[in-house]
């Protein structure tokens, strides 16, 4: 059998956000966030859904932990809730919200997995939504706090620390494009968001350190290499406009202490920087931003396939025809992971890399017997981190791999309509039913090595893991 085999030490995990798997919306003293005030909103969620419930890992975290043991992973990425530990953004410190976490990390280290905590995965307190947002300086100084208060509580026991989840998504879909909370559509505010977002990191990096000298810090990007659909020069400088808009963007400042100048004059001639420039920069800010990394977590789920448009403008091209996709309509694109991994790199040299999220959204009902059978998800997985294993034969210094995600959970904009979690949860009684993929991820786990086999073979019995 052709196998592909990871390095002793090398770290399996899961991951999900507190957004989308806590619920406990109106428990413990949490705060309102800006996904709950845009999940209130008609059409806002494409099934109509809340986040108010999801999971109700809130209350059933003790049987997760249980299922990641079961598993056999090492370690489990989850995320703060902002508004459960300071429900306005800012003050009071609701002991509650920390009572909660303090009591998932201590099972999770009972358990022999390692806590994995991103600090912040979109779920902004509402308050400092109706301040501004992201687009206010004042809110990076806000995440400070925040940081500091969960530090100061968890810090003894948690060695790795994340600041922030895809930056990108919450700039761009957020205050840009309006597809995710708070739904804005002004380009010029999403840019002063991603800034202080960053900023917010650089500034938390540094109260990390200081609260906890052996920490370890680091931020997670999305990255979805560019390739152009035609060899021409239109296709070439869309692949490039999308790379400087949605990878560049972010890697340069935090590695190079610079925004991109190709893509700050793509965004000066599109009109999306008033006065022509980034006017919302200070002196200091990207020395700040440029503070020296740990790690860097890398979310992978497909390429990106560029083309020009009809108006000449950067546009993505559909997937080739005969592509196999995801649910999310996505190319399922495996080498795009590897060369991902290699080119930040040989171009960033970031000390460590996780891979922090990669997965596929697939609705598999449960069969006659059971059974739920998601040969698509494990085809994926298994393709995914043969990749992963090439990007370590060509030096990449990849650490561990997370997967996306342990449960079916609300899916943002998409509401429960994208199932990509390797346990499907029963929106009635909670139940947690293991797929296929859950016992084939666990066999790679116990043997650090993915092979090729039929995945029609991955037995699992469904009666296997006890929720």
């Amino acid at each position: 059998m052709n196998q592909s085999t990871f390095p002793a030490g090398f770290t399996w995990g899961v991951a999900t956000s507190a957004q989308q798997v806590e619920g406990g919306r109106h428990e413990g003293g949490r705060g309102e966030s800006i996904w709950d005030r845009f999940a209130s909103r008609p059409g806002c969620i494409a099934d109509g859904s809340t986040p108010d419930v999801t999971c109700d890992h809130y209350h059933l975290w003790a049987r997760d932990i249980g299922l990641m043991r079961e598993l056999g992973l090492g370690a489990y990425r989850f995320s703060i809730a902002w508004p459960r530990v300071l429900p306005l953004g800012r003050g009071a410190v609701n002991q509650a919200g920390l009572d909660f976490y303090d009591a998932l990390v201590d099972r999770l280290l009972e358990a022999g997995l390692e806590p994995f905590p991103t600090l912040y995965h979109w779920d902004l307190p509402q308050p400092l939504q109706d301040a501004g947002g992201w687009a206010a300086r004042e809110t990076a100084a806000a995440f400070v706090d925040f940081t500091l208060a969960v530090t100061a509580r968890l810090g003894d026991r948690v060695r790795r620390w994340t600041t922030h989840n895809e930056p990108w998504c919450a700039a761009t879909l957020g205050y840009e494009e309006g597809h995710h909370a708070p739904g804005l559509r002004e380009p010029a505010t999403g840019l002063r968001a991603a800034h202080h977002l960053l900023l917010s990191h650089g500034w938390a990096c540094g109260a990390i350190r200081a609260q906890v000298p052996a920490a370890e810090v680091g931020i997670v990007l999305i990255h979805s290499p560019a390739y152009p659909l035609r060899e021409t020069p239109g296709d070439r400088d869309a692949a490039r406009w999308f790379d400087g808009f949605f990878n560049r963007w972010y890697l340069d400042p935090l590695f190079r202490g610079a925004y991109p100048a190709d893509a700050v004059a793509d965004r000066v001639a599109r009109g999306h920087l008033p006065g022509g420039g980034m006017t919302f920069v200070r002196d200091g800010d990207l020395a700040v931003i440029n503070a020296p990394l740990d790690f860097l977590g890398l979310n992978y789920y497909s390429r990106a396939l560029m083309t020009t448009g009809p108006d000449g403008r950067p546009v993505a091209a559909p997937p080739p025809a005969g592509a196999g996709v995801t649910d999310m309509g996505w190319e399922v694109y495996a080498d795009g992971l590897r060369a991902a991994l290699v080119r930040v790199h040989r171009e960033y040299a970031p000390r460590r890399i996780y891979i922090t999220e990669n997965g596929a959204a697939y609705d598999d009902p449960p069969g006659t017997d059971g059974r739920i059978r998601d040969a698509r998800r494990i085809d994926y997985l298994r393709g995914h981190l043969r990749s992963a294993a090439a990007a370590l034969d060509e030096g990449v210094p990849l650490a561990g791999y997370f997967l996306w995600s342990l449960l079916d959970n609300f899916e943002w904009g998409y509401g429960f309509t994208k199932k990509f979690g390797l346990f499907a949860v029963d929106p009635v009684d909670q139940r947690r039913r293991p797929k296929d993929s859950a016992h084939w991820y666990a066999k790679v786990a116990a043997t650090n090595t993915v092979g090729d086999d039929d995945p029609a073979t991955s037995e699992g019995d469904p009666r296997a893991f006890d929720d």
